[in-house]
């Protein structure tokens, strides 16, 4: 049966057959005519059968190894079937597989960053999340004001994401006080501030409290400098700190014509920029397009280590607009954006979704200044965009949200086709994702 399958039409599969059988005629031809005939008398000649037998070994081997990429990737994408054993967890070790895994370098923050790597921890414990520092409202922004250090409302939340931990921490950590002076706080954000206090500085703090909960993977503040959002509206009005730019685009009437971060020269963080140099592939978003994605880009050195990266770059589009943000926007406007202020070769291909939500829920948020996203995908091809879609949607409590297993899996499923396909060192990964993805899926 399987037999049957590889002989269909466009799977290449018969074109390296055909290629490879070529090859071997050559070098059989090759070789009677040596052994057999003994016909090589110049030296032109002997030159001329190592060059014949170069090319058909050359010919063979990337024939073999085209072909075997080809049925692999139709094993993972379900077209040919194979039988896993149950018990493979038991032959290999599964932490091992893990911490092997491919190298994913998440750029973003707010929930749906720590949204999206629940997910993500269930293929690769290889996962480094840059997360940004320009929040300055809620208990983060009264934490920076106070204690004068890094807000970590969001790093806390891809810790959490990333933490192998009893419900009942996890629990404790997401608390949050109801009454009192604390009133409004999050234990865990409290947390994080105490170990501030007794590290060297912050992102030391942000590995001990990642140790302490057993992190899986990696997360790193963008930069330890004070970063301030700053963002030119196209009236020419320039609004300051992150947490009112929204509100004083609504109230301006007038969308955003650019961003900043001040000091415009902070500087990144070493380890992320390690981080993304070793990157299998890097990940922009999910989150707010300028007050969670953008602003880690245009901290010093994050986009030209991107730039120059060899890793697959995907941007995961938000599924609703966002009001003051993004009004309006079609898929192709989040990209435009990005591409404006950090030039082209940012982006390889981005995800988006395609699916509709129900009419009473555009309505609410209609309400809200807010609405489905458009998948435009011929002004996406136009510009040189890889588009990757699917039913990214989650609906709980009437709200929309990334689908974060569906979303880690499509993603998961992208870098194994274009990245660990062609690396032969991690068939045994391969194999093993394609198992946990087919899991998934049941």
């Amino acid at each position: 049966m399987m037999f049957l399958k590889l002989l269909r039409p466009g799977i290449k599969v018969k074109r390296y057959v055909f290629s490879s059988f070529i090859g071997i005629s050559i070098l059989v031809l090759v070789l009677t005519n040596l052994i057999i005939k003994n016909n090589v008398n110049t030296i032109s000649d002997r030159v001329l059968i190592v060059i014949l037998v170069i090319i058909s070994m050359l010919i063979i081997y990337k024939s073999i190894a085209q072909c075997v990429k080809s049925v692999v990737a139709l094993v993972n994408k379900g077209y040919i079937n194979i039988t896993f054993d149950e018990n493979i967890e038991d032959l290999i070790d599964e932490d091992r597989l893990l911490v092997k895994g491919p190298k994913i370098v998440v750029i973003g923050g707010g929930t749906g960053l720590s949204t999206m790597l629940r997910g993500l921890k269930y293929y690769t414990s290889n996962v480094t999340s840059i997360v940004t520092v320009g929040d300055d409202g809620g208990g983060s922004g009264i934490l920076r004001e106070d204690l004068g250090m890094l807000p970590p409302g969001d790093i806390r939340n891809c810790i959490l994401a990333l933490a192998d931990t009893e419900p009942l921490m996890e629990e404790l950590l997401e608390y949050r006080f109801k009454d009192g002076r604390l009133k409004g706080q999050n234990f865990g954000n409290l947390f994080l501030a105490a170990m501030d206090g007794i590290s060297d500085n912050f992102e030391d703090a942000v590995r001990k409290m990642s140790s302490v909960l057993a992190v899986k993977g990696d997360v790193l503040p963008v930069t330890l400098e004070d970063m301030v959002l700053e963002a030119e509206l196209k009236n020419g009005h320039r609004v300051r700190g992150e947490s009112i730019i929204g509100d004083e685009v609504l109230e301006q009437n007038s969308p955003i014509k650019r961003l900043r971060i001040l000091p415009e020269d902070a500087k990144a963080l070493d380890a992320a920029l390690k981080a993304i140099d070793d990157a299998d592939a890097i990940v922009l978003g999910p989150g707010s397009l300028y007050t969670s994605v953008l602003p880690n880009l245009l901290v010093k050195g994050i986009n030209k280590h991107i730039k120059k990266s060899n890793a697959l770059k995907m941007y995961i589009c938000n599924v609703m607009t966002q009001p003051g943000e993004t009004d309006g926007f079609e898929a192709s406007a989040h990209l435009k954006v990005l591409i404006n202020h950090c030039g082209k070769d940012i982006v390889d291909c981005i995800i988006a979704n395609e699916q509709d939500i129900p009419e009473g829920l555009k309505e609410k948020y209609a309400l809200e200044k807010s609405e489905l996203v458009q998948l435009d995908i011929e002004q996406l091809n136009k510009m040189g965009i890889e588009v990757i879609k699917g039913d990214l949607t989650d609906i709980r409590n009437s709200y929309v949200r990334h689908n974060s297993e569906y979303l880690a899996q499509l993603l998961i499923e992208t870098v194994m086709e274009k990245q660990l396909l062609y690396d032969r060192k991690k068939i045994l990964e391969y194999i093993y994702l394609t198992k946990r993805i087919k899991d998934g899926k049941r």
